[in-house]
Parts: structure tokens; C-alpha cells; sequence
């Protein structure tokens, strides 16, 4: 059995309620956090000198709709944080379904805004206390969410009308004087 890695390990002594579960494979470190928690183990991961994970590198999703073996809940969003002053890496996973808020990573990485927008458009996954949650790759119009399971793969849906992510960009043109 090998050893814990001690980005883990530090996870663990300090959050033994909410990290569900830690695997190391390869040097790749996973740690599965309760919904409720992970905002502070994010900020713990960002902040503590240890850990210095201060590089959002993805926040993805993924369906376990048809996965066989049974998950905690529908969806996993995984963060991937990398420190650049330690070199290190760790996946920080949380499950939920549907209907259940995620709390947002924005007030920590700017870069979490588009990254839970994208989650958002293609899993229909919403997080809490977002900024601007909306669209970011499908219409407005677009009807479902494309990258779950259940979304029908042939389902074709026409665009009616043009949509502008100027909104965004207005406020800080603005802000800025130039417009």
C-alpha cells in the first residue's frame, strides 16, 4: 500500500468531515468533498502556504446517468488546482444532482466564472452565488443542456434570434471610460 501524498494528507487532518474519500493514482491526487464544504476546503486550498494552490487550471462535469457502478449523485464537477510555487496538483471532486446548488469558486479564481458558466450550459449544474450565471456556449433559446446523457444526440434546434455576451463587456468598457 502506498503512502498518502501529503497535499492529502493535510486535507484530511484538517476538513475529517468533509473529505468523503482521497485516491492517488500515478501522482494524480483526487479528494471527494461534501457539497456543503467545498467552497472552504477551495479557499483553505488557496490560501494555506502548504498547499498554495493558486492556479485554477478546469472545473469540469461529468454524468454518471448510465455509469455502472453507483455514484453519491448524478453529477461529479471536479476542480483541478496546481500550485506553481510548490508544483503540485490535486483533484478536488464534489457530487450532486440536479436540483442542488453548488457554492461558487469566483470569489476565489476570477477564472471560475466562465469555467462554472460552461458547467452550467452544458450539465445545467447551477452555482451558487455566481455572478453572471448564463449561457456561454449555447443560444439563449437552446432548450436542455447537450453533454448530459439523457440529451437526445441527433436533437437539432434552430437559432431564432442573435445573442450578444456584450452585456459583460459594456460594464467594463464603461468602467473604464471608453464608452
Amino acid at each position: 500500500m502506498s503512502e498518502m501524498s501529503p497535499v492529502l494528507t493535510k486535507l484530511k487532518q484538517r476538513f475529517p468531515g468533509d473529505v468523503v474519500s482521497t485516491s492517488s493514482w500515478r501522482g494524480d491526487d483526487t479528494a471527494v468533498i461534501k457539497r456543503e464544504a467545498i467552497y472552504r476546503v477551495l479557499e483553505f486550498c488557496k490560501n494555506d502556504p502548504d498547499l498554495a494552490f493558486n492556479f485554477l487550471m478546469d472545473v469540469s462535469a461529468v454524468d454518471y446517468l448510465t455509469y455502472p457502478q453507483a455514484q453519491p449523485a448524478r453529477f461529479g464537477v471536479a476542480y483541478h488546482l496546481y500550485s506553481l510555487s510548490k508544483n503540485h496538483r490535486v483533484r478536488l471532486k464534489v457530487f450532486a444532482n440536479a436540483s442542488e446548488e453548488i457554492e461558487t469558486a469566483v470569489p476565489l479564481w476570477k477564472s471560475a466564472n466562465w469555467m462554472e458558466r460552461e458547467v452550467f450550459d452544458q450539465f445545467g449544474l447551477k452555482f451558487k452565488n455566481h455572478p453572471n450565471l448564463k449561457r456561454v456556449l449555447n443560444h439563449q433559446e437552446f432548450v436542455g443542456h447537450p453533454l448530459r446523457k439523457d440529451y437526445p444526440m441527433r436533437k437539432r434546434q434552430p437559432l431564432g434570434s442573435v445573442d450578444s455576451l456584450m452585456d459583460e463587456m459594456e460594464k467594463r468598457l464603461k468602467a473604464k471610460g471608453l464608452r
